[in-house]
This record gives C-alpha cells, sequence and structure tokens, in this order.
C-alpha cells in the first residue's frame, strides 16, 4: 500500500528532485497536494516552479495551492544565490505555467486532506515549517490525522549563519511550535544531506539514463552544482530535500537517532539554531527522529531506479 503524503514545499532545486522522486510511476508515495511556502524564493516563483515541475512529470492530476508568503514573524527571506532569481535556474521552463493553483490556501488544503483521508498522512516539509506551524495553530487537534512530519532542515551546524539552516533560520517560530506539537517528527539536517553530493560523476549517471525527467533533472543538478561550488567550495550540490522522500521510500537508507530538539528563536545571534540533545544531556523526552548517517551508494542507486521509471516517452 502507498504512503500518502501532503508536499509542503519552496522549489527550489532539491524541492523540485523530491517532487520528482516523489511522483515517479514506481514510487511507494501517493501525493495527495502539493502546498507551497515562502522560502528559497517568493511563493509566487516557487508555486510557479512546482507547477512548471509537476508539468515536466506529467503529473497535472496533483492540485497546487498557494500558501504563507511570510514567517509567522518576520519579513521575508530568500536564497537567490542560490537557487537564482526564479528560484529554478538552470532549465529553460514556461513563464506562464500550463497548469494552475487551486483557489483554495494552502493551510486549508491540509487541513481538510488529513480530515478526509481513510489513513494517517505524512507531511513532508522541504521549506520553511510557516504552513505546517499554521495548519497546528488553527487546527490544535488535526494531529490525529498525522502519521509524521517529515522535514528537510536544521542539524548541528549552519549553512545560513555559522549556527542555522536555511528552512529553520527563515521561520524559527514556526520550526518551535512544529516540534512542539507531540506528532512524531523525522529530521533530515545537513549532517547528512552534505554526504550525499551530485558531483560531476553522480550526475553522469543520470545523464546516462536518458529520458526527459532524467535530463531535467540533470540541468537542475549542474546548476546547484556551481552555486554550491561558488558559494560554500562544494565539489556537488547537496541533494537536501530529497533525502525526505528517499527515507520514506527506503527507511533503511537512513542512521536515526530518537532525540530532543530545541529551536532557538529569541537570540540576535543563534536564531534559527536547531538545538539537538544527541548525547541525552538535558533529560527532556525525545520529540524527533534525527538522522546522523546515510547509506549514499544506495541513495544513488534508488535515485537511478526512481527516474528510469519516467520511461523516454514520458514528458
Amino acid at each position: 500500500m502507498s504512503k500518502k503524503i501532503i508536499m509542503d514545499c519552496d522549489p527550489g532545486h532539491d524541492d523540485a528532485i523530491a517532487l520528482i522522486l516523489a511522483g515517479a510511476q514506481n514510487s511507494s508515495l501517493d501525493i495527495l497536494a502539493v502546498t507551497t511556502v515562502a522560502g528559497n524564493q517568493s511563493v509566487e516563483k516557487n508555486t510557479k516552479n512546482a507547477l512548471n515541475v509537476l508539468e515536466v512529470m506529467g503529473r497535472g492530476d496533483i492540485n497546487v495551492s498557494v500558501g504563507a508568503t511570510r514567517p509567522l514573524l518576520k519579513p521575508a527571506s530568500f536564497a537567490s544565490e542560490i537557487h537564482g532569481d526564479s528560484g529554478l535556474d538552470g532549465p529553460k521552463l514556461p513563464e506562464v505555467p500550463a497548469l494552475k493553483p487551486t483557489q483554495k490556501q494552502a493551510v486549508d488544503v491540509i487541513i481538510e486532506t488529513l480530515k478526509q483521508s481513510e489513513e494517517p498522512v505524512t507531511l513532508v516539509a522541504t521549506g520553511p515549517l510557516t504552513n505546517i506551524a499554521t495548519v497546528l495553530i488553527k487546527e490544535p487537534n488535526i494531529t490525529q490525522y498525522i502519521d509524521s512530519i517529515t522535514i528537510m532542515g536544521g542539524g548541528t551546524f549552519g549553512n545560513w549563519t555559522p549556527t542555522a539552516e536555511f528552512n529553520i533560520w527563515v521561520d524559527a517560530e514556526a520550526a518551535k511550535r512544529v516540534f512542539e506539537s507531540g506528532v512524531r517528527i523525522n529530521v533530515f539536517g545537513l549532517d547528512v544531506t552534505h554526504q550525499v553530493l551530485a558531483t560531476d560523476q553522480v550526475i553522469g549517471g543520470f545523464r546516462e539514463i536518458h529520458n526527459p525527467i532524467a535530463d531535467f533533472v540533470v540541468e537542475l543538478l549542474e546548476f546547484f552544482k556551481s552555486t554550491y561550488k561558488t558559494h560554500f567550495n562544494m565539489d556537488g550540490g547537496p541533494i537536501h530535500d530529497a533525502c525526505t522522500v528517499l527515507y520514506l521510500m527506503e527507511p533503511e537508507l537512513f542512521t536515526m537517532q530518537h532525540t530532543h530538539i530545541d529551536i532557538e528563536h529569541q537570540s540576535l545571534l543563534t536564531y534559527g539554531t536547531m538545538s539537538i540533545d544527541l548525547n541525552d544531556v538535558t533529560n527532556k523526552e525525545k520529540n524527533a527522529f534525527f538522522a546522523t548517517a546515510v547509506n549514499v551508494p544506495k541513495v544513488w542507486k534508488l535515485m537511478n531506479k526512481m527516474l528510469a521509471s519516467y520511461g523516454k516517452n514520458n514528458s
């Protein structure tokens, strides 16, 4: 039986790849809805990117709904230097997507979808957690319908400040609310995502698949690799967000540690820092499963399999 998911995202090269993997023909995941949030770029640009990616995938059956335009308390902040002005620079995509978003707001779509599902749904959050926190604030009892919240964010070090990762830093107040929800949370932070680098060799392997979706992913990764080389001197683009769906497909790819996580939201110096109690020094109740290691060769093998499943005639 397929696992029901809602993808809350801010595409974003790695969000786009996560969508592509989750929506593949041989995926064990069933995308009930896609919701967008301000993060890598404005919510308008992120929504356009989500629609274009679904069009490339041939998945016009998946609805996209527009979410938060800014964090709960802060002004919006974007990552143009990493993802480009469009949020998805590299591939040539339509200025006006063929697909259109729904008229319903993302938060309402998440709530309705959760309540209507015959089984608990996993929320896959690959951007700032503004929409998810708003759902929890608006409907505190909604947690009974959620199987887990599986996020890309945080880590024991930062990529936007010395101690804070971008998704958590953008809206630390939202992240704090999510981590206090009592729902099972699976966390894929920089500790593992920086281990899965799409180097020239990895990209070359995807190029050999020879179908339109794999070619599209190659274009995404080539651009992502170049910005990570420029800004972080890394030899490949980390497929951050894809780790969430890869875990849901094959949990054994990752080593997870049950731990307590707090989110710093008051300090000017360390705002957005994820405090991860890996050594159990606080004795606080464990509220998250934090990824500490990943089987890198098997990740690339699974990605290759998912991309190949689209077939040469699928576009």
